[in-house]
């Protein structure tokens, strides 16, 4: 069985006895999803509400992906740009949309290729 544990985003693979007792005590806490089942088969990732939110606002989930692997908050990103902390949260929620010139500064500053955010 393949669990989503939605906030916060876990992702468990559960085999052996008593794996639905453990589902349960788990959504005692947590909002769970259910992605496959021993009797469901597989589903295609690009059925997943997962994978359609990510691909709703690709590049700003891209752009703070990237921004967290190097270690920056928004606002250490924007002194960096010499922007606003809240320009930031826009681009990365898709309220945004980035300029050829600031995906260029952007990818420099966070060492990744331009490709990945343009």
């Amino acid at each position: 069985m393949l669990a989503l544990v939605k906030k916060p985003r876990i992702e468990i693979s559960l085999q052996g006895e008593q794996v639905d007792e453990l589902i349960e005590w788990i959504r005692k806490k947590f909002e769970v999803d259910i992605l496959t089942s021993d009797d469901a088969g597989s589903i295609a990732i690009e059925e997943t509400d997962f994978w359609k939110e990510m691909q709703s606002n690709r590049v700003g989930n891209l752009l703070s992906g990237a921004r967290l692997k190097a270690g920056l908050s928004q606002a250490g990103l924007a002194e960096k740009l010499g922007i606003r902390q809240n320009m930031i949260s826009d681009y990365e929620r898709g309220r945004r949309r980035l300029s050829l010139a600031m995906a260029k500064r952007m990818a420099e500053i966070l060492n990744i290729k331009i490709e990945r955010i343009s």
